[in-house]
This record gives structure tokens, sequence and C-alpha cells, in this order.
């Protein structure tokens, strides 16, 4: 049984913590969907100023919605579309400090400032992207980048295709 724990102390023990809770939660399930349920959940409890956080996943041609928590969103995102599209074709974590500035950006929550989005490469291969938006621009530094790619390296260990 999951149990809610307060976040105490600097980021970097509350980052240890989330990390070593996603690896429980995770541990022994095989069902990729599950897991990045379970996963969206736990990022949305544990980060603050937050409006969105969820998974898209690459169908071969393009990302489609997985699960997430936050207001209904878009479904498909083409890979030369918005921050999404842009962080799965370079295969690379994207840090936008404003939305709005961001060429080619897809507003699915009028709300959202800032995003950090970071792709889910399992074998070589594109899987997918951890999506996560806020009402706050600049709302994401260096330290939630590394946290949320060790996330993803953890994740991605139990997914498959």
């Amino acid at each position: 049984m999951f149990q809610a724990i307060p976040y105490e102390g600097n980021r970097s023990s509350s980052f240890t913590a989330v990390l070593e809770q996603l690896q429980s939660l995770i541990h022994d399930e095989p069902n990729s969907i599950a897991n990045l349920a379970n996963a969206s959940a736990l990022l949305n409890l544990f980060m603050n100023d937050i409006n969105w956080v969820g998974f898209y996943l690459y169908d071969g041609k393009e990302l489609v919605l997985g699960p997430f928590q936050g207001l209904p969103a878009c479904i498909r995102i083409p890979l030369n579309r918005g921050v999404c599209g842009a962080a799965a074709s370079e295969t690379r974590t994207l840090v936008v400090d404003d939305v709005h500035a961001f060429p080619g950006h897809i507003a699915c929550d009028g709300a959202t400032n800032s995003e950090i989005v970071v792709p889910i490469i399992k074998d070589g291969e594109l899987y997918g992207v951890l999506d996560i938006d806020s009402p706050l621009k600049n709302r994401f530094d260096s330290e939630d980048q590394q946290f949320l790619e060790k996330f993803v390296e953890i994740l991605s260990a139990q997914l498959s295709f």
C-alpha cells in the first residue's frame, strides 16, 4: 500500500525520496501503462506549482497521449510541433521558461507558462516523453532537470514497447 509522505528537508533529499518511491511502485510490475499512471500520480503529488504532468507515447509516427494528471490534453502531437515534439525529435530534455515565446508551442491549457519535457529512450529507441507544465514562468531549473532525467531513467527500465 502506498503511503504519501511529507517531503521535508532540502530538495536533494526530497528528490531522493521520490526516486525511492518510484522504484518501489514499479518494482516487478510488467504493465507499462500501470507504471506510467503511478509515475504521473507520484510526480503530481510531489511537485509544487505544476498544472499538468504526464506522458506522451511514440507510436512510430507521432506522440499519443498516455497516462497523466491534470486537465484533458491534446491527444496527438507531431514530432515537429511544440515542446514535446521538439524534445522527442531532438531526443534531449527541453526546459522552456516561457512557453509563449517557444515557436510552435501547443497550448493545451492556457494557464501554462513554463514546461519541461524529458524524452524516454529505451535501447536507443524513442518510447515517448514525460511532459510537465506549470502556471509559473521559469518554474523548472537544472536541479529539476537532473531529477526528472533520473526519474525517467528508472522508469524506462520497467517499460516495454
